[in-house]
């Protein structure tokens, strides 16, 4: 496992007119400022299947656009819209998913979209622009297996970093946060596997047993939303232990192994062990079965639940500024045994997601000049927002002294702190008008050649020396002086790196997709039930329901492809660590 290494290494003219017409205002005037390029004003349809909002893109980022393209963004979200293909397989019928498309390519989707005649070539769009310049070998790698010639999709995550480096920045994909304020009234215990952290919660929940409202604290709880052939609140303790899935299958990071998700001795039905027994000793919410994530959320806000796997829950929810200085706040603990999982780096791009230019796009010239800006520099800092870039530069940060620092209002916004946008950036509250598209054009980890440090903000030189807080400093001392977890973890040889691919799974038959959907709702469904039975006969009980179900539903026919994908997927990181590597002697 290689450390990472990271080198710390508008101007537009602005035309502005507007054209009154009797009562009304002609729209390709009346949007505010525009370049002078664009002459008409245009509301573009994005079909974009990472989106958690739908609806026309507002606040401070909707200005930029508008200013920098004289057009709005209208996002059209499955997520929002009920999930599933509903909507993908409705707007495909009809000939129009959108004018810009950002997609999975996933089991033989792009070749589909392009087959489909839903994407338009990009060839002659992309020509002599800078995308083209910086990641050529990452887009043709893509298309590929777009199924004819052509460009029809670009990567997302395009890095110019090895595949063995972490792309997670300062935090994993997941990791056990702690209430560090309640961990420390425990005498910071030591754990040296998952089952040794029942105790520490329970010692967690009894020092700390109301939330900041007054309310009954847990230490872990759940929901329904993003579970899909797994219930992915277990499978994330799985991912505590390098694992990830594909399928039926937990594929560690290394490839030394791949599981089924359903064996009696596998990592996943340890997992749901570990919360049945979590459950057995009061210590997991009773409402986990009913609530979605917005109101998980708001507990972690009133500091309600006293751990977290995931960095953007626990941490990014109940660490504001002045509960850090009071000491209190979630901070990754240490499990022995465990080696979490990390996404590598991309240097062939993540084709597991593209973004696309519609067949039936209203201006395919625009389209090219919005994708070519979100994958420069500018457009990493100020679209690439929501996964980590610093925003626009004047507001959220600044050059001083030769290096990228926040400014006061930075401060605030980026930590996750409500805080008013200025009128004259777009006026609303920033975290209302952040880039709604949820993509990542390149990895956050990559350095921005515009100040010599990483598109991700966290990482700059000059925030690191800020986390000082009482909290920062105390969990410093007891990680031998880490500023993140990454680097506590890689301190401590225990992080799981998964090489960066630009594997795609491929298509299966529709026969397939209804067998793994009857499966999946079997195992999700008695997942549930085993974390919540009363007692460890009906634990067993239900595990065998599970497991004698699904395989008279024909669900070794479909594990049996997932491990073939799962073995081919290694094999790919294997070979882009090599490709990389001879490309870069």
């Amino acid at each position: 496992m290689k450390k990472r290494l990271i080198g710390i290494f508008l101007c537009l003219t602005m035309t502005v007119s507007v054209v009154l017409s009797g009562c009304g205002e002609e729209k390709s005037a009346s949007a505010g400022s525009s370049n002078s390029k664009y002459k008409e004003f245009i509301t573009v349809d994005v079909f974009d299947a990472l989106a958690n909002y739908q609806g026309i893109q507002s606040g401070w980022f909707a200005k930029v656009v508008r200013d920098k393209f004289n057009m709005e963004l209208n996002i059209i979200a499955p997520n929002v819209a009920g999930g599933g293909d509903t909507l993908f397989q409705t707007r495909s019928a009809a000939g129009n998913l959108g004018d810009l498309i950002i997609a999975g390519a996933d089991n033989g989707r792009f070749s589909n979209m392009v087959k489909a005649g839903l994407l338009a070539d990009m060839t002659e769009l992309l020509e002599d622009k800078e995308i083209m310049k910086n990641y050529e070998t990452a887009i043709k790698k893509v298309n590929e297996s777009a199924g004819q010639e052509g460009i029809f999709g670009i990567p997302s995550e395009i890095s110019n970093q090895s595949p063995e480096v972490s792309a997670d920045g300062i935090e994993p994909l997941v990791s056990p946060y702690v209430r560090w304020d309640s961990y420390k009234e425990a005498g910071y215990p030591q754990m040296k596997t998952l089952e040794d952290f029942i105790p520490v919660m329970k010692a967690m929940q009894e020092n700390t047993p109301q939330s900041d409202s007054g309310k009954p604290t847990y230490a872990i709880s759940l929901f329904k939303d993003w579970d899909g052939n797994m219930m992915v609140g277990a499978k994330n303790y799985a991912s505590l232990y390098g694992y990830n899935e594909l399928g039926f299958v937990l594929s560690k990071a290394d490839g030394s192994d791949d599981q089924d998700v359903v064996s009696s001795d596998g990592v996943y039905v340890q997992a749901l062990r570990f919360l049945f027994e979590a459950n057995q000793a009061g210590l997991v919410d009773p409402e986990s079965t009913t609530q979605n994530y917005d109101i998980l959320s708001n507990k972690y806000r009133d500091g309600q639940i006293l751990t977290s796997l995931w960095s953007y829950q626990g941490p990014a929810f109940y660490n504001t500024a002045e509960r850090k200085k009071e000491g209190k706040g979630f901070m990754p603990a240490f499990i022995e045994d465990s080696s979490p999982f990390s996404f590598g780096c991309y240097a062939e791009g993540n084709g597991k997601t593209i973004i696309g230019i519609g067949s039936q796009a209203k201006d395919p010239e625009r389209m090219a000049d919005f994708i070519d800006w979100l994958y420069s520099p500018e457009g990493m800092e100020i679209g690439g927002q929501s996964g980590g870039g610093a925003g626009p530069e004047g507001l959220t940060w600044e050059i001083k002294d030769d290096r990228a620092v926040r400014t006061e209002f930075g401060d605030k916004a980026l930590a996750g702190e409500k805080v008013e946008v200025p009128e004259e950036w777009g006026g609303g509250e920033w975290t209302d008008g952040g880039p709604a598209l949820n993509f990542k054009p390149l990895s956050p980890v990559d350095i921005d050649p515009r100040i010599g440090e990483p598109y991700l903000s966290t990482m700059w030189s000059s925030v690191l020396e800020k986390n000082t807080t009482p909290l920062d400093t105390d969990w410093q001392d007891k990680s031998g002086g880490a500023k993140t977890t990454i680097e506590f973890l890689e301190s401590k040889d225990a992080l799981s790196v998964s090489p960066g691919t630009s594997y795609i799974q491929p298509e299966e038959s529709s026969d397939f997709t209804t067998l793994r959907n009857q499966c999946k709702t079997v195992i999700v469904d008695d997942s549930w039930k085993m974390v919540f039975a009363k007692d460890e006969a009906e634990f067993e009980s239900i595990l065998k329901h599970m497991q004698d179900t699904v395989k008279g539903l024909g669900y070794e026919e479909v594990l049996e492809l997932d491990m073939k994908n799962a073995k081919e997927q290694s094999a790919c990181r294997i070979q882009a660590v090599e490709e990389y590597n001879s490309r870069n002697k």
